[in-house]
């Protein structure tokens, strides 16, 4: 079973009484209404996809459920929609047996999925990813985060991509040490910033013995929904709590993430793998924040200083974007995110064309200077902040000045097009 809960700040959070499902002899709960009922869920992801046509279908869950392979059990996706978030439907025909699918009605291959790590939409196809340990064109050691896709969300491909390996896992440890070595948990759970995709994955710290197994959360980013990427080699993004805290021993990434005000909160769970086998009682959501969207930030390289009469230029002051796309007979408006900023230490904003070339009054002396710090400032191009009149593809010049410019941190750019924002890569 599943509940419902809603909130204001992100913060406080209510159960409201649903009265859709009989529990313990009464409707008083706040359960969602699934058809059909008799089906386990575990690990549901929920996708809100205004986008799709079809209103009964705005709402998606993926969520790992269970079939029969001869004595074993063995995870799969069930794919359910809805038009409120309250009632949903299986959007394939199965019989459960069980609680259990029938293996005639698996839309996956019948293999060991786990489809519990992350539900996106990229580039008009849905992806779920989750943990496998099967092999690749090439042998992996361990859990690694595999995607299967879908056009619709019905109908699934049964090709699969591996999404992300880590480095320990290209080497093999040898049959019967599933549980050793570093491993990637429950795949990458997914946000959508338009375009790049930020994830968290469990970052499995093996042993020969569960009492010995722990977890934290590492950080990936992704710009074209099949391959992710650590900005940071094996950097911890959020650590498993100490001995008798509520989240020790291991942390579970649940794809909670929202900006609310001037802060980032991510939400994520708690399972200890060291009692396994005792079969301790899970549950428990924590919130971490960060400065919004300040996942990571730009900084200037000032490797090449030092003393003495010879010194090396300082270098990397200035970065260029990706090209960006435009819509055409439509304004632009463009902000930052950073820190540091002031009287001594500014960023200069140049606008390009894709193939790098100066755009007429909005570079070199035209160029937009911002000295003030904050997720979301505005640039303004000679008192203009709305810019009308760009080519198809443009790309941005950003340069680190001022005799403070070290203590600059830039943390994203924005774009906004008509009214949707859009997250760009650094």
């Amino acid at each position: 079973m599943s509940s419902y809960a809603e909130s204001q700040d992100g913060l406080h959070w209510i159960k409201p009484n649903l009265g859709l499902v009989e529990y313990g002899g009464n409707k008083n709960n706040n359960l969602i209404l699934t058809d059909p009922a008799p089906l386990g869920f575990v690990n549901l992801k929920v996708l809100a996809d205004p986008d799709d046509p079809n209103p009964e279908r705005r709402y998606k869950i993926s969520t790992h459920v269970y079939f029969r392979h001869n004595n074993t059990r063995l995870g799969t996706l069930a794919p359910f929609a809805s038009a409120d978030g309250l009632r949903w439907k299986l959007l394939t025909k199965a019989t459960p047996r069980n609680a259990e699918l029938r293996r005639e009605d698996l839309v996956l291959p019948a293999v060991h999925f786990e489809p519990c790590g992350g539900l996106y939409k990229w580039d008009g196809m849905y992806y779920v990813c989750g943990q496998n340990a099967l092999n690749a064109p090439r042998p992996y050691h361990g859990r690694v985060a595999r995607m299967y896709r879908s056009t619709d969300f019905v109908n699934w491909s049964h090709t699969s991509s591996i999404g992300f390996v880590r480095t320990a896992q290209h080497t093999l440890l040898g049959a019967g040490r599933s549980r050793e070595g570093e491993q990637t948990h429950e795949g990458i759970s997914v946000w959508n910033r338009g375009n790049v995709l930020l994830g968290l994955y469990g970052r499995w710290h093996g042993a020969e013995e569960w009492k010995d197994v722990t977890i934290d959360l590492g950080f990936v980013v992704s710009n074209d929904g099949v391959t992710f990427r650590e900005p940071a080699h094996e950097w911890t993004f959020l650590k498993r709590g100490e001995d008798g805290a509520w989240d020790q021993g291991g942390l579970l990434q649940g794809q909670g993430f929202e900006n609310i005000g001037d802060e980032t909160f991510i939400y994520y769970g708690a399972w200890d793998p060291r009692h396994w086998e005792d079969a301790p009682a899970r549950g428990g959501i924590g919130i971490a924040t960060l400065p919004r969207d300040r996942f990571g930030d730009l900084v200037v390289e000032d490797a090449g200083k030092g003393a003495g009469d010879y010194q090396m230029p300082v270098i990397q002051s200035e970065f260029l974007t990706a090209a960006i796309p435009t819509k055409a007979g439509t304004a632009a408006r463009f902000y930052l995110n950073a820190d540091g900023l002031g009287a001594e230490a500014d960023l200069k904003i140049e606008l390009l064309d894709d193939h790098g070339r100066p755009l007429p009054g909005f570079a070199g002396k035209e160029a937009a200077i911002v000295r003030q710090s904050g997720f979301h400032t505005p640039i303004s191009w000679h008192g203009q902040e709305t810019i009308a009149g760009l080519p198809d593809r443009i790309r941005l010049k950003v340069t680190f000045e001022g005799k403070q410019k070290t203590n600059i941190r830039f943390s994203a750019l924005y774009v906004q097009q008509d009214v949707t924002a859009k997250f760009l890569r650094k």
